[in-house]
């Protein structure tokens, strides 16, 4: 457990604060994060995956207590610990009410007192969460017998996350898997994939776990813009350069020096501005507008497109130099229906989110609900989901289920045939050769979807050779993106 835990220090980095984040380090093996403010932790937790956060009470650049009752409601999965002084006063009462923290510790720290306090922390918190899966079912179970609740949905494995992306299907892992790996590098990334699956999180993810982690992450989104104005945000501008420029602009690539700038809808660029960015990227050349003097920036470049942009390079429409120089690394985050595993944990994710900033305690979700949310297209992908999930929390009352009668219009009239059996597959035929072979055509086409039709992964998970496969696949007329025998 300790390996996936993430510890956040909000106070001045005294020397007995960096010798406890170093104990919880070195001899825990958590991640530590430090931040002196709560700007700055809010920053990290937007773009980070944090299970605990240690805060003083008596930093003086911020309002602690506020900062973490805060955390109740936006974040309230997080463990809050609160560091006081030696002598605690009457004020400690009201912030351990105010910010339900878990403990609290007293300065000086002991770094020893602080591991054991902190193990202890996300040893109750994965207990209370085990608990909670429990009850629910139970709960679940017992309600299908009044409420006709639907449990023939087994459940899927817990959500795992790389930072702020949340997942449990096996094609978000390898995505996530080889973002990991590319983090430690300084090689430019290009993410493709449709919108609102993630792009942004998962360039946000990819900066915090760089080596430019501690230096900025600055955020373009290229789409709409003129080139004027573009070339003004990331390369900057001199007083006077143009109508409305009334002072000078640093520009995103040199605020961001030694660090990242992430360049959204990248696809949307001019053919004109798309040479500016690869003479940036060819020589590090930063040169203001209205300026003759040519500057160097050295920031790592992570850029997003909804729009496959090998197919624009063949239509003409963007420069072949310059995408072999932005995918130095290139990752595709499929879209919601290509992984129905992610949203059922995805569910739970938000449904957990938008309860605590809505103060609604839901139990939990239906089956019947995460079926018709499996069975939908989503066109509008995570996005999409987390905005069904928040309307469908505004409907519920505390201590309600999140039932049919929830979903939106448009959702709640999808009906959805009941599974024959625990893997969705139905047997079709008069004989039972014809029956086999219904059901081995419709398991060779799941497994082929799940790995994108890579077959070669597929041929491994059946346990059939690449020439096996290939002969299934022509005696069942299968093909990408058609419909599986039913």
């Amino acid at each position: 457990m300790s390996l996936e835990s993430s510890i956040l220090f909000v106070g001045d980095p005294c020397p007995e604060v960096k010798a406890a984040a170093n104990a919880l380090t070195q001899d825990c093996d958590y991640r530590v994060i430090m931040a002196s403010h709560d700007a700055e932790a809010t920053d990290v937790l937007n773009d980070a995956h944090v299970d605990l956060v240690l805060a003083d009470v008596e930093n003086r650049d911020c309002d602690v207590v506020a900062f973490l009752a805060r955390l109740r409601f936006t974040h309230p999965d997080l463990v809050r610990v609160l560091l006081i002084g030696d002598e605690a006063d009457a004020r400690l009462n009201e912030a351990l009410a105010r910010t339900a923290a878990y403990q609290y510790l007293t300065k000086p720290l002991q770094a020893e007192q602080t591991c054991l306090v902190v193990k202890r922390a996300l040893e109750t918190r994965e207990l209370a969460r085990r608990h909670r899966h429990l009850v629910r079912e139970l709960k679940i179970g017992e309600d299908a017998q009044f409420a006709h609740i639907r449990t023939d949905v087994p459940s899927k494995g817990d959500a795992r996350h790389f930072e702020r992306l949340v997942y449990a299907s096996e094609v978000m892992a390898e995505v996530c898997g080889l973002a990991r790996e590319v983090a430690r590098t300084d090689l430019p990334v290009l993410i493709e994939g449709e919108t609102g699956t993630g792009k942004e999180l998962l360039a946000r993810a990819l900066h915090f776990h760089s080596r430019r982690t501690s230096s900025p992450l600055m955020i373009q989104n290229c789409g709409g813009m003129r080139d004027e104005l573009l070339h003004s945000e990331l390369f900057g501008h001199k007083r006077g350069s143009f109508t409305g420029a009334v002072s000078d602009r640093l520009g995103l690539f040199r605020a961001a020096d030694g660090g990242t700038v992430f360049l959204d809808e990248i696809s949307e660029v001019s053919p004109s501005f798309q040479v500016s960015l690869l003479r940036f990227l060819q020589e590090g050349e930063v040169k203001p507008l209205g300026s003759d003097v040519t500057m160097h920036a050295n920031v790592r470049i992570i850029a997003a497109s909804n729009k496959p942009l090998k197919q624009l390079v063949k239509a003409g429409q963007f420069r072949e130099d310059l995408y072999f120089r932005l995918k130095g690394f290139e990752l595709e985050v499929p879209p919601l229906r290509a992984r129905p595993d992610d949203i059922p944990v995805l569910t739970e994710f938000f449904v957990r989110k938008h309860g605590g900033l809505l103060s609604n305690r839901v139990i939990g979700v239906t089956n019947d609900v995460l079926n018709v949310l499996r069975a939908y297209h989503f066109p509008g992908n995570v996005r999409e989901l987390e905005n069904e999930v928040r309307r469908m929390v505004a409907l519920a009352k505390d201590g309600e289920y999140l039932t049919r009668r929830h979903l939106s219009p448009a959702l709640a009239k999808l009906r959805v045939s009941a599974p024959s059996d625990g893997l969705g597959f139905k047997a079709e035929g008069k004989t039972l050769k014809e029956m086999v072979e219904s059901l081995e055509g419709q398991l060779v086409h799941r497994v082929l979807e799940k790995n994108r039709w890579n077959q070669s992964k597929a041929a491994r998970e059946l346990g059939l050779s690449r020439v096996g496969l290939a002969n299934k696949i022509r005696r069942y007329a299968l093909a990408e993106g058609k419909p599986g025998l039913s």
